[in-house]
């Protein structure tokens, strides 16, 4: 099922003369996964202690795009930089979770929220992100299908957080843009599990 995540090639082309500038100053690859770790969990800090005020908000949107240029960088330091290890494999999948529910999960500071659809769209998600490295396990590549892969999560939710950030007034619609995405989420958990287990059977 096609996902933003299919750009990625494109993104790489763009930012691979940034990443050869990173590499020959001596930036790591891990260096760059925990640099995208610590903004996200800032700006999600910030959500959570200035709920009220707009600029949290407008960071948002930024910030997923940055964090996005920053995976897409660490990967490239990894691989075409001979900077692979085990503990940036550990790293990236870790940082990209915790860096997600750093900064979904102060939405629930919103009064409008309900924390329990929040929650369970942040749990579909953790799971949709462990059922894309499962099939590693059974033999099959890292699963990356859709429809909501990490690349789709923080454009939607980067667009409420643009949203927010302008004035639109918090209701009921963010529940229903919850929802959504919760069911886009246990499709993408059923996508990933059978597209792996088709190309083990393969």
């Amino acid at each position: 099922m096609p996902t933003i995540y299919d750009l990625k090639p494109r993104f790489q082309a763009l930012l691979r003369p940034i990443t050869a500038r990173l590499a020959a100053a001596g930036v790591t690859a891990n260096q760059v996964t925990v640099a995208a770790l610590l903004l996200s969990v800032a700006v999600g800090l910030a959500i959570v202690l200035w709920p009220a005020a707009r600029w949290p908000y407008l960071l948002l949107p930024l910030v997923l795009f940055v964090r996005m240029a920053l995976n897409a960088i660490d990967g490239m330091l990894a691989r075409e930089h001979d900077m692979r290890s085990h503990l940036g494999a550990v790293l990236n999948e870790l940082g990209d979770v915790v860096s997600d529910i750093a900064l979904y999960a102060p939405l629930a500071s919103l009064p409008e929220v309900r924390g329990v659809w929040l929650g369970g769209f942040l749990l579909l998600m953790v799971i949709s992100e462990m059922s894309g490295v499962i099939a590693v396990q059974i033999g099959a590549s890292r699963r990356y299908d859709g429809p909501l892969g990490k690349s789709d999560r923080a454009f939607v939710i980067g667009l409420v957080g643009l949203l927010l950030g302008l004035g639109l007034a918090a209701g009921a619609w963010l529940n229903w843009v919850v929802a959504v995405l919760s069911v886009l989420a246990a499709v993408t958990v059923v996508n990933r599990a059978r597209a792996a287990l088709r190309e083990v059977a393969a």
